[in-house]
């Protein structure tokens, strides 16, 4: 991110989690990517997207639905923003 690089993140902690702390990612919280209601990003499919939680549960789970999706390249953010905080703080 530091270098500009252009990333997929996608957030999917529920909006209230969103807007207390995010870093830049798209909002989709877990419940939609489970109903596989993911037209937003479907242009990602072929790009890497970094999935990303409060701890790294619920993004490890939309990890493998998006998998099952079709989706190609999706990462999960281990340990999530807890982790994030923890290294990085709340830039």
């Amino acid at each position: 991110m530091d270098s500009g690089e252009t990333l997929q993140l996608l957030d999917v902690r529920e909006s209230s989690e969103h807007n207390e702390f995010n870093i830049g990612g798209v909002l989709l919280p877990l419940g939609k990517v489970m109903s596989m209601q993911v037209d937003e990003i479907e242009d990602w499919k072929d790009k890497e997207v970094i999935c990303y939680c409060r701890s790294g549960n619920r993004s490890g789970q939309a990890c493998l639905t998006l998998d099952m999706l079709g989706f190609t390249n999706t990462k999960n953010l281990s340990g999530g923003m807890i982790a994030w905080k923890d290294k990085f703080g709340s830039r």
